[in-house]
């Protein structure tokens, strides 16, 4: 399923967002390599920082401004992010590189909020206990109502209910459902187990839906 409103507009920010002070600022503040002198052997940190993470930037933004709600603090927050990837650099496998990229903004987000809004964070356990105790079984078409009901939301709308979602299932559904993600990437980056992923993406989607159906005229 694709956010398709959500992705359209969030393509041409993107682009606007590529362009941005921000993003130049960031990649122009690359840590300088005679800083590294005593590193010893391999590729040039700064070359292998350039391929691996600054192409990633403008997705890690995006994932930065939807956990912390807020274009300064996901400033804020991908800054420290490529800082910490510098200095891992050297510990990526050629694996994703966009996934590697995600995870590390993913958690110096949560490191973020942790020090600067700890009462956002959502204890996940409980909340995924809450979410199982209220549901309901529902049929086996629902997920083609959902995908259908929400691709005819308004943008405006739409990002006013994930905004509103909590932060485990919000990022879920970002990676998913607007960053195009599959399972195994984006338990890669929340790390999570797939199963875990399928029931937080099923479970956002499902209020999502019943967030945009409440505000149905």
């Amino acid at each position: 399923m694709t956010i398709a409103s959500i992705q359209t507009d969030r393509a041409a920010s993107a682009k606007k967002e590529r362009s941005g002070d921000h993003l130049r600022i960031i990649s122009n503040q690359t840590p300088r390599q005679d800083d590294h002198k005593d590193m010893m052997g391999g590729e040039d940190d700064n070359a292998r920082f350039a391929n691996v993470v600054l192409p990633h930037l403008g997705d890690a933004y995006a994932l930065a401004r939807w956990i912390t709600g807020n274009r300064a603090d996901a400033e804020d927050v991908v800054q420290d992010a490529c800082l910490r990837a510098f200095r891992a650099i050297r510990s990526f496998a050629n694996g994703s590189a966009r996934a590697w990229v995600l995870t590390i903004v993913r958690n110096t987000a949560y490191t973020w909020i942790s020090k600067n809004r700890p009462a956002a964070l959502v204890v996940v356990d409980d909340l995924e206990a809450v979410e199982t105790a209220q549901a309901i079984p529902g049929d086996p078409n629902a997920a083609t109502s959902e995908t259908a009901l929400i691709a005819q939301a308004d943008a405006a709308r739409l990002t006013a209910a994930i905004s509103a979602l909590p932060i485990p299932f919000r990022e879920t559904l970002i990676l998913r459902d607007v960053q195009g993600l599959d399972y195994r990437e984006i338990a890669e980056v929340t790390g999570v187990p797939i199963g875990t992923v399928m029931s937080r993406l099923a479970r956002g989607r499902s209020r999502l839906i019943a967030t945009i159906g409440s505000k149905e005229p």
